[in-house]
């Protein structure tokens, strides 16, 4: 009897596991409780870090500033802040390799942020803070000296290295050389000549 008791518990346990199965495939409630959550993108992972590494930098203020308080001064010593981390050689006017893409030797001048890397960062962090729940007229990140504080380092960089900056041309641009050159007979594109 004992024997029997023991294949009923069994068949009674298996068969409450089919009709969960079951359940579960029917309430899609169940099914998203099970499944892992997705991976983020590249971008939404830096994005978080990024919030949370500027949400730190305020809180070891002193005194500490809540993140509603924050403004554009907070931003511009936070990327100043992040300056001592940087790994790209900005040559001071005094250098004797001022000005030279590629200079020969080492020199003393200071490792700073990239302005590339400095423009990500504030678009990344602009997105966060209205994501947050933080308006679009309010946003620190967003402010005229943020972009005028990028401008400077972007043309500051330009000069150290000799390298002088230039804006990408838009798409649209290029569509129009395209279609007044099509329009030229003289013009032959690769297309055209096979």
């Amino acid at each position: 009897m004992s024997s029997n008791k023991g294949k009923e518990v069994a068949e009674a346990s298996s068969s409450s596991a089919n009709n969960s199965a079951a359940a579960a495939v029917d309430d899609p409630d169940q099914q998203q409780q099970k499944q892992p959550p997705a991976q983020l993108s590249r971008y939404e992972s830096q994005k978080r870090r990024d919030w949370n590494t500027f949400g730190q930098y305020l809180r070891n203020q002193r005194p500490p500033v809540a993140l509603s308080q924050s403004n554009s001064s907070h931003v511009l010593d936070f990327l100043r802040y992040l300056d001592q981390f940087g790994k790209t050689k900005v040559h001071l006017q005094g250098c004797v390799f001022f000005g030279q893409p590629e200079p020969p030797g080492p020199c003393t001048c200071p490792l700073r942020q990239a302005w590339g890397s400095l423009d990500a960062l504030i678009g990344r962090l602009r997105a966060a803070y209205e994501e947050h729940g933080g308006l679009p007229e309010s946003n620190p990140f967003a402010s005229g000296a943020i972009r005028v504080y990028l401008r400077e380092v972007r043309d500051s960089q330009a000069k150290a290295r000799g390298i002088p900056y230039k804006k990408k041309k838009k798409k649209r641009n290029l569509i129009k050389a395209n279609h007044d050159h099509s329009s030229n007979p003289n013009f032959t594109t690769m297309q055209q000549r096979s």
